[in-house]
């Protein structure tokens, strides 16, 4: 075998400084967008000291509204509004979730600790029965440890993502003034922040947490990396319930403001007079921003996770080889060097000057990254790992060359490259499948939502044969930890795909504020051309998400196999076979929880809507105020109320399941839940996707066939709207939820398994 390259001190160097490199970029791109000043003084002040075009522009110095200071009090007024019902909400949501975190870490001890009987003793090692290893109860401390630190990380990444969008929509607005590419760099700037300041903390948290606990655990590495995949469990609990929370707070609201303002009233999108604006533009930013910044946070941990446990029974763990032990986290951390380069090609390279350079810069940025990540993996291959080396196969080790590992990690980083580009030609107005759904609009809403349906079902086919190479390479060439690493390779390049699917709610955010503050109609034009790239583009992310979210599942039920000491998974098994119907039917029940609560929630914010406009006199006129706190409110209560049965089913399901039925069937519910659970959350996101942007193609109105199915308020119009509320909760509640409970039942049952294989099975043992 062939020695390492990198020396262990470079490892220890190089992780953290990565890290630290990325927070201080993403704290770099806050301080020019902040630059762009909501205070009529601080801009003109700003002028003085800028006249020959710095990073400082005087707001009021702009093509549009030349120096309207009202303009810039209103968005400020607006964002400060926005903001507050954000943080209000995250503060209620977070209150609720502690509620919960702290009975299950009390959980994990008390079933962890009492595998052992809470014998503060050493146990024979698992998977090596000549050594000795840590106490299970230490295990036990340490996993739920891990949990809570994981579920804190999850619950600041959401929040800050949060504040940064909130901070940057009205900055948006401001400098679509100047043109529409001002408008783009400070929404794409304001998605790196978030990108990168996520990345950056996920891997600065696990690898001092790794740290931490080697201090205890010393040689013992089957147990630490055992312990730290609680990390992973924390992070996707708590991104469950901001997703699924986030999820139907912004749908409730999005699905009201709609079907009153848009079909009944025939008012523009977002126009002040609708009571549900307010919480509308709140929604974009607990759910898309909030959400998505929890769940891809967890696909990052829980991805890392699986690859280290896996690795810890591997030539890796057994000969104490420290820098290709953390290959997972050297993968990340090159990431977050490589996608510094790649938004340099987007802020500073390369300037976005019309609205058709909008989606191929954005797309441009997903090819960018994957070509220098793949050149970039390879020499972190070459240095980091030995030339050749074993990984654990079910029982056995298989040798694995490091090549064979790079094109492990290669194949996941161009299997995502190329769901994103199939989700892309299916949730993007400039193609066919999209303006074939506008186009049945002409007909009414029924005929819409039959296209869009069969656009959602065929747009899995694609991505499914991409995931399915992607495990068939890599497990060939280095089983399960193969594919883990193809999960942390589609992952690899998470700030940018972060930044990407961040501007999208900033950008909507920015078109809300833009009605709302009386802009002028070019501005919302421009506004709106940000909009529908960002639509495609957070279909893009989601589609990263569920695609990382198949491999990241399969690799934690090999280590749960493996560590429940599952010899086979035989389907023809009565008890394996019970497991499968029940798993796959799982997505379905889910589903259904979460779509009758976006319509619970909907159902009353409409007739609150139409409350106001009925009874509140000058409405419609313009001359009286919205009470917009109670449609607020309406969607908070809904939110809080409804996210809790959906994730106690995923959380309670392997609990109940692997200690009344046992591992093997427990194996099978996994495995079910995977399979179909895959297929339903592509199909679900594309389909609200694409609806979507059928929606703003006939808004728009930039080709022949679009001015034929408009204008606004046209009935083909209110048909795509019609569509549109349908696809809502399909693609931003149900759909990105889904890739959460793959994940979190595969991790939860990893982390669990202890205890499965030792006391799980209570009805078998005594039938």
């Amino acid at each position: 075998m062939g020695g390492i390259l990198l020396p262990d001190l470079g490892t220890e160097i190089l992780i953290p400084l990565c890290a630290v490199v990325g927070i201080l970029f993403s704290l770099f791109q806050w301080y020019i967008v902040s630059q762009v000043k909501l205070s009529p003084d601080s801009g003109r002040t700003n002028n003085n000291n800028n006249k020959n075009g710095g990073v400082v522009e005087n707001l009021i110095e702009e093509e549009e509204g030349l120096n309207d200071h009202s303009v810039v009090t209103k968005c400020a007024e607006i964002q400060t509004a926005i903001s507050e019902g954000a943080t209000s909400f995250l503060y209620t949501e977070y209150q609720y979730v502690a509620i919960f975190m702290i009975p299950f870490a009390v959980i994990i001890f008390l079933f962890l600790g009492s595998v052992e009987g809470f014998s503060t003793s050493s146990q024979e090692c698992t998977y090596d029965n000549t050594r000795r290893c840590k106490p299970a109860l230490f295990t036990a401390i340490f996993s739920t440890v891990a949990f809570v630190l994981g579920a804190v990380t999850s619950l600041a990444s959401g929040f800050l993502g949060m504040k940064i969008a909130t901070y940057a929509n009205a900055r948006t607005t401001l400098e679509a003034r100047k043109g529409v590419g001002k408008a783009f760099i400070v929404a794409f700037r304001s998605g790196a922040v978030m990108g990168f300041l996520l990345a950056a903390n996920g891997l600065l948290v696990l690898y001092i947490t790794i740290l931490l606990f080697k201090l205890y655990y010393g040689d013992d590495w089957e147990g630490l990396f055992e312990a730290i995949t609680g990390y992973g469990l924390g992070g996707s609990a708590m991104a469950l319930f901001g997703r699924v929370g986030g999820g139907i707070y912004t749908k409730a609201a999005d699905v009201g403001a709609d079907l009153v303002g848009k079909v009944e009233r025939n008012i523009p999108e977002d126009d002040p007079r609708n009571p549900a604006v307010i919480a509308d533009n709140v929604g974009d930013n607990v759910g898309d921003i909030a959400g998505m910044g929890s769940d891809l946070f967890g696909s990052y941990a829980e991805s890392s996770c699986a690859a280290l446990v896996v690795a810890s029974i591997s030539s890796f763990g057994i000969n104490h080889e420290f820098t290709a032990m953390l290959y997972p986290l050297l993968i990340s951390s090159i990431g977050i060097l490589v996608c510094l380069l790649t938004t340099l090609f987007a802020t500073d390279f390369f300037e976005v000057k019309a609205v058709k350079e909008i989606e191929p810069a954005l797309k441009k940025q997903l090819i960018i990254s994957t070509a220098i990540m793949t050149v970039a993996v390879a020499v972190v291959s070459w240095v980091a790992l030995p030339s050749s080396f074993t990984i654990f196969d079910f029982g056995s080790q298989k040798e694995v060359k490091n090549w064979q590992l790079f094109l492990c990690v290669a194949v996941g980083l161009w299997a995502g490259l190329i769901i994103g580009f199939v989700t892309e030609y299916y949730t993007s107005n400039a193609y066919g499948p999209v303006q074939d759904v506008a186009d049945s609009c002409r007909t009414g809403a029924a005929t819409n939502v039959i296209f869009g349906l069969a656009l959602g079902y065929k747009s899995v086919i694609i991505p499914i044969f991409a995931i399915a190479v992607s495990i068939f390479v890599s497990f060939s060439f280095a089983a399960m930890y193969g594919i883990a690493v193809a999960a942390l390779g589609m992952l690899s390049t998470i700030a940018t795909g972060l930044a990407i699917d961040a501007y999208g709610p900033i950008s909507d955010n920015a078109g809300g504020i833009a009605e709302m503050a009386g802009m002028s109609h070019r501005i919302r034009e421009r506004t709106d051309a940000l909009d529908a790239a960002g639509n495609t583009t957070a279909a893009i992310g989601k589609g990263f998400a569920i695609g990382s979210a198949a491999l990241v599942s399969l690799a934690l039920f090999g280590a749960f196999v493996s560590r429940a000491s599952i010899t086979t998974v035989d389907v023809l098994t009565p008890k394996v076979f019970i497991g499968l119907l029940v798993g796959a039917m799982l997505p379905y029940w889910f589903s259904a929880m979460t779509m009758k609560s976006v319509g619970s929630a909907a159902l009353k914010m409409v007739e609150e809507v139409r409350r106001q406009f009925n009874e509140i006199p000058g409405l419609m006129e313009g001359t009286a105020k919205p009470d917009y706190a109670t449609c607020v409110k309406i969607s908070t209560d809904a939110s809080i109320k409804e996210m809790v049965p959906p994730g106690a089913l995923v959380m309670l399901t392997p609990l109940i399941v692997g200690t009344l039925f046992g591992v093997e069937t427990l194996s099978g519910v996994l495995a079910g839940s995977l399979v179909s659970g895959v297929q339903i959350a592509i199909s679900a996101s594309n389909t609200g996707g694409a609806r979507d942007n059928a929606k703003k193609y006939i808004e728009a109105g930039t080709s022949e066939h679009a001015r034929q199915l408009g204008p606004k308020g046209s009935d083909a119009h209110k048909a795509a709207v019609i569509g549109d509320t349908v696809g809502d909760p399909l693609k931003d509640t149900s759909g990105p939820s889904l890739n959460i409970l793959i994940k979190l039942m595969a991790v939860e049952s990893l982390v669990f398994a202890p205890f499965f294989a030792t006391h799980g099975g209570l009805l078998f043992k005594y039938l």
